[in-house]
This record gives structure tokens, C-alpha cells and sequence, in this order.
């Protein structure tokens, strides 16, 4: 049937037509008027959307509006958004910590009491359903020029074997060279020493332990400052106690102090949408990665510690059902927000992809991670490799096929450059190896991708510049084809975004987008930037096609490995994929989380029926969308399973 315009549509036409003619007599300010109306014109013709899709602004009352640094889809539907003190220092000073709960099937907001500042933190999807939170900030930077007071790293050392001793915020710390004074600007507990026997003598040696705490000067100025390394005495302490427990610290000076981590951990509730506080990890963390794995414990890696470094290695396992963690037996270093996904057998795949902090030569070359041996097998072939820092990465669609995508970067820091390519890798290869995919719109960094049901990969946004620098904001998007290994592009984003900006899937088949935190808001970067409040929603060409398949539950909401769900459809005939889709948990450039599995199904009369793949290191357990997608490629609404972890034979 041919398309007709509306009367409506016809006067917009005619209307745009007037309004050029007069731009061409009135000068640039109204053909810049004339332009704006005829885009929007354009955009919102039916035939534009079909192709392209369409953007709206979400309606958020100024109540529920924050800056909102992590989001994560949960299985009620809702959309946790949390900003924690935001990116701004002043919210942290004051305790001003947020997090709102958005309802998209009502366009409902809550706001959620945050117990601490989870700005920076780690999160990922439980088996449960549950959302695990863990680390955050517990100190702002300050930059060199604004360092205030002397300070730095004080290692607490123990040689005491009989106990462990906690020293409190406020401890002083006495140079017994230099005389000078600092003062701890935190707890910390320093572990009992350890009792080593040795197994050819039978002699014991007592092995010292250590903990680290920030101290600082006590008063301003630049005498307070020490250049060297020096024993310190710790007040308070008599006896043995003196002897067993001192300080040791290099120079305590003046240089920019980095932003600060924290241990705590915290499950949020869907159900009861409430943060529930459970065991702290064992290393404070802020920019860590938390990856699910297969049978339902999380990989909590890097991130800065309590001192501002990057943890040296140390990652560890929470155990849902114990509530605690534990650390790997072997070290391995990564920088911060590394994007780690489970890739099978036991292992994890890091794409190189990361954000943050940590030295421009360690812990960046992609590869194949054993947990179990700690091997680390190295993947080749990555194009731009040392400008891979806030790009983004994606295990596309359908996960079975184990090909992964790294889209765009930068260099590291604060480096201008940034990249258009995409490199694909395919783990199923004997000796995978990275190929160049299709260019992306622009060379960016911080794009955000987001896998759709049907198996296309919606990328948008990103700056071309570090946190969009010099007005290097990006308004494009495109889907990506991983079956033609194709790109076009698609409707342009309304807002630009790029650091602390991210998107999510949402259960109807629309995508959000949310934040940017740009450095300058002119292009002569004499303006301090402001953070991108605004909500977006993208609705893909797909929903624009027509009427969409229906998908109903018709049996149990929990469904095992390689079992059985039936779904009632009234569309059966013309189902042509059914896609189990792991909700996303996204922030700064890096949401691991998301996977999409293809399920073989039957069909009979108005029914579906979907087999799940038996493999858990594809489908880690917790709470997955069923969506089927038609010969048409639209899809229906999501309908919620949960897939529990395997049972052990």
C-alpha cells in the first residue's frame, strides 16, 4: 500500500517549504531557524523512522534528576540509576549520596536511601536477582596546586604474631629522623604477623604483616614536608606494643593526591528497593570491575585502593551465599574498569578495553585469562593498540559464536587521540587473532553499544577528545550487522555524550541513554563543563514496521540449564528468533554483563517452546529476558525467566 500524507503532514511540508523561501531572503540567522524546522520535519516522518528510528526526551521531575554515573536494568523492569555524590565534590563533603529508581512501564521515579558514596563503583547481576554494589569513593583528587597539607602513604607494620590491632582515624605518626608529625585520615586494621616454620630446621621465624593507611600533616605549609623514607613511631602504644607495631613512609609531600576507594559492599533489593549491606571486600576498590561468573560467584578487579593506587593485582571472589570474598591464590594486574567478560571453561576474556588509571605499559594487551592456573594467554592483532582506554566492548550476538567487538579509544589519560576502528575476534578460532571491522561514525572515544534483539549492535555518541574536549561531542549512532559485518547509520542522539555516560536495553525493546560529564562546555575550553542530566530513549527502526509479536509465560519462571519454558504466542508462524537476553549493568564505557543467547524453539498452535543452552559459562545464572523477533525483525516484549547455576553431577 502506498504511503499517502496526512493533511497535517502536508501543511508541515508546505509550512517548510515558506519558511526556506523566507530564509533565503532574511539571512543566516533565519536559514539557521529554517534548517532546525526542516530537520525536525524530516525526522519525524513515518518513512525517517522506519529507516532510522526515533529519539525522545524522557520527562524526569526535577526531584528525581541526578547525575547519573552507573545504571543497571534489574528484573522487576525497573531501571536502578545511581549517582552516588556524583562527580561533585561539594555533594561528597556534605554526605549527599543518590540514587533514584526508574519505573519505564509507568514512567515512575523513587528515590532509594544510598548508604555511602558509591560514585565509581563496581556492580553486576546475581543469581538471585539482586544487584551486587561494591567499592566507591571514600576521597576526592586534589590536584597539585590545591594540596593543602603534606601527606601520603604510611605502611603500619606488625611484627606481633599473638594479635591483630585496629588503629583509629586520627592515629599520629612521628618521624623518628625527620620529627615531623602526620595524622591518619582513616581506620585500619593491621593483621596478626605470621608464624612460618621451617621444614628443614623446624625453627619458627615470625613474618611481619602490613596495612596502609593515607596520613597528612597536621597543619598547612610547605615545612611539614618530608623528602625521604623514614621509621615512624605510632602515639599511644607502650611495651611491646611499640616495638611490634611502627610506621614506614617515602616522601610525604605536596604532589596531586588521585581519588581514594572503599571496601564496602552492598546487594541491592529489586523487590524490596533497598541496598542491603553484606561482608566488605578485602581490597578498597573505586573504578573496579565485578564479573559474573558461571556458577554465580563475581570477579571484583582492579580499581584504586585507600591510598589512591591501583591495587596491585590483588582479585578476589564473592560468594552470594556465603556473603564473603576471598582472594584469588595468584595475582594479576589490570588497569582500572578493565573489561573482563566470561568467555568459557572457566576463563575470562579481557578485550584490552578499560578506563581510567594504571601505566601505559602494564596490563593492556588482550587475552585469554585462566583463573584456575592464572595463565594469561595473549590475543594478537589488535589495531590502534595503545589507544585502546575508554573504548568499548561487546560480546555480539548470538554469544555462542564467542566473536567479540572493541569499538573506538583513546589514548591514555588525558592523551587527544582516539580511533574510528572496530576489531572483531573470534575465540572459537585455535589461535584467535583480532580483524579490523567497519570504521565507526567518527573517531571516539567513549561510545556506548548496546546489544538489540535482533542481534544487531546499537553504538552511540562518544567525544573525539578526552571527556569531549574542545567541543569534540559526537551526534551519531549506528547499528552494526554482526551476520553482513555491516554498519549504517541511524537517527542522529539529541545531547552529546561521552564520560560517565552509558545505555541500557530496556525490556519493550527501546534503548536509554544517560549522563556525560564534559570537561569544557565551549570549544575554546575556557567554561567549566555540566553534567548531562538528561534521559534519552531511542525506539529502533524495528518498532516502527508494524504490529509486534506477542510472547506471554505460560508455565514456571525458572527454567534450568538446557530445560525446557513454553510461551504463549499468537504470532507463531511468523516467529523467526527467540533470544535470551542477560540484562545490563553499565558505567564508564564497560557493561560485561550483557549477552545475548540464541534459543532453538518449536512451535505448536498459539504455544513456543525454547530450549536453553547447557553451557553455564554462556548463560552464568541469574535473571534473563525472553523476547522473540518475527520474519520482520520486531521483536515483543520481554517476558522474565530466571536461570538458576548448575547443579553439580
Amino acid at each position: 500500500m502506498r504511503y499517502r500524507p496526512s493533511r497535517r503532514t502536508r501543511r508541515l511540508g508546505i509550512g517548510a517549504v515558506v519558511v526556506t523561501a523566507l530564509a533565503a531572503m532574511n539571512g543566516p540567522a533565519v536559514y539557521g531557524f529554517a534548517s532546525e524546522q526542516y530537520h525536525s520535519y524530516k525526522i519525524n516522518q513515518p518513512e525517517y523512522k522506519q529507516r532510522n528510528g526515533h529519539w525522545d526526551v524522557l520527562d524526569v521531575p526535577a526531584e528525581y534528576r541526578i547525575n547519573t554515573i552507573h545504571a543497571a536494568l534489574l528484573h522487576t523492569g525497573k531501571v536502578l540509576l545511581v549517582a552516588g555524590s556524583g562527580n561533585n565534590a561539594a555533594n561528597f563533603k556534605a554526605k549527599s549520596f543518590r540514587t533514584v529508581l526508574w519505573d519505564p512501564a509507568k514512567n515512575a521515579f523513587k528515590n532509594i536511601p544510598t548508604p555511602t558514596d558509591l560514585f565509581c563503583s563496581g556492580h553486576t547481576q546475581l543469581p538471585d536477582g539482586k544487584l551486587l554494589v561494591a567499592g566507591g569513593t571514600q576521597r576526592y583528587e586534589t590536584l597539585k596546586g590545591d594540596v593543602k597539607k603534606a601527606g601520603g602513604l604510611m605502611i603500619i607494620y606488625n611484627e606481633d604474631p599473638d594479635g591483630p590491632k585496629t588503629f583509629p582515624a586520627g592515629t599520629l605518626f612521628t618521624g623518628k629522623e625527620n620529627g615531623k608529625t602526620f595524622v591518619s585520615k582513616d581506620p585500619v586494621v593491621v593483621p596478626r604477623a605470621k608464624k612460618i616454620k621451617d621444614k628443614a630446621t623446624g625453627k619458627v621465624r615470625v613474618e611481619h604483616s602490613e596495612a596502609r593507611v593515607y596520613v597528612e600533616a597536621r597543619k598547612q605549609g610547605r615545612q611539614y614536608a618530608t623528602g625521604a623514607q623514614d621509621n615512624y613511631r605510632i602515639h599511644g602504644l607502650t611495651g611491646a606494643d611499640a616495638r611490634n607495631f611502627y610506621g614506614i613512609a617515602q616522601k610525604l609531600s605536596f604532589d596531586k593526591k588521585d581519588f581514594q576507594g572503599i571496601k564496602d559492599t552492598f546487594e541491592f533489593d529489586p523487590v524490596a528497593e533497598r541496598y542491603i549491606r553484606v561482608d566488605p571486600m578485602n581490597e578498597a576498590r573505586w573504578y573496579p570491575t565485578l564479573t559474573s561468573m558461571e556458577d554465580g560467584k563475581v570477579l571484583s578487579v582492579s580499581g584504586l585502593d585507600e591510598i589512591g593506587q591501583v591495587v596491585p593485582g590483588k582479585n578476589e571472589l564473592y560468594d552470594p551465599k556465603t556473603k564473603k570474598w576471598t582472594y584469588l591464590p595468584e595475582q594479576r594486574f589490570f588497569p582500572t574498569y578493565p573489561t573482563l567478560f566470561l568467555s568459557g571453561k572457566g576463563q575470562v576474556f579481557y578485550t584490552g578495553s578499560n578506563a581510567g588509571y594504571g601505566p601505559d605499559n602494564k596490563g593492556r594487551k588482550p587475552g585469554i585469562w585462566d583463573l584456575k592456573s592464572n595463565k594469561f594467554q595473549v590475543v594478537p592483532g589488535m589495531s590502534d593498540p595503545d589507544i585502546l582506554e575508554t573504548s568499548m566492548s561487546v560480546l555480539l550476538p548470538p554469544a555462542q559464536d564467542q566473536r567479540y567487538m572493541v569499538l573506538g579509544g583513546g589514548g591514555v589519560g588525558e592523551d587527544p587521540r582516539a580511533t574510528d576502528k572496530t576489531r572483531i575476534v573470534d575465540l572459537t578460532k585455535p589461535k584467535p587473532r583480532f580483524q579490523d571491522g567497519p570504521d565507526l561514525y567518527a573517531k571516539t572515544r567513549y561510545p556506548s553499544s548496546v546489544i538489540m534483539p535482533d542481534d544487531t549492535v546499537l553504538t552511540t555518541n562518544g567525544s573525539g577528545d578526552y571527556r569531549g574536549r574542545s567541543d569534540s561531542n559526537i551526534l551519531a549512532a549506528e547499528l552494526y550487522d554482526p551476520a553482513k559485518n555491516t554498519s549504517r547509520r541511524v537517527a542522529d542522539p539529541l545531547v552529546g555524550r561521552n564520560y560517565h555516560s552509558g545505555a541500557l536495553l530496556l525490556p519493550d525493546g527501546r534503548v536509554m541513554t544517560f549522563g556525560s560529564d564534559s570537561l569544557f562546555a565551549d570549544k575554546d575550553n575556557t567554561r567549566p563543563g555540566v553534567f548531562q542530566q538528561q534521559i534519552d530513549l531511542y525506539t529502533p527502526p524495528y518498532l516502527f514496521q508494524g504490529a509486534r509479536p506477542d510472547l506471554t509465560a505460560k508455565g514456571p519462571t525458572t527454567v534450568q540449564l538446557g530445560g525446557k519454558a513454553t510461551f504463549g504466542t499468537s504470532h507463531s508462524s511468523s516467529l523467526k528468533k527467540l533470544r535470551l537476553i542477560r540484562p545490563g549493568s553499565f558505567t564508564h564505557v564497560t557493561n560485561v554483563e550483557q549477552r545475548s543467547l540464541a534459543l532453538a524453539f518449536t512451535t505448536k498452535g498459539d504455544s513456543v517452546t525454547v530450549t536453553l543452552p547447557k553451557d553455564p559459562a554462556l548463560v552464568p545464572p541469574g535473571w534473563y529476558m525472553v523476547m522473540a523477533v518475527d520474519d520482520e525483525g520486531t521483536p515483543s516484549k520481554a517476558v522474565w525467566v530466571k536461570v538458576p547455576a548448575a547443579e553439580k553431577p
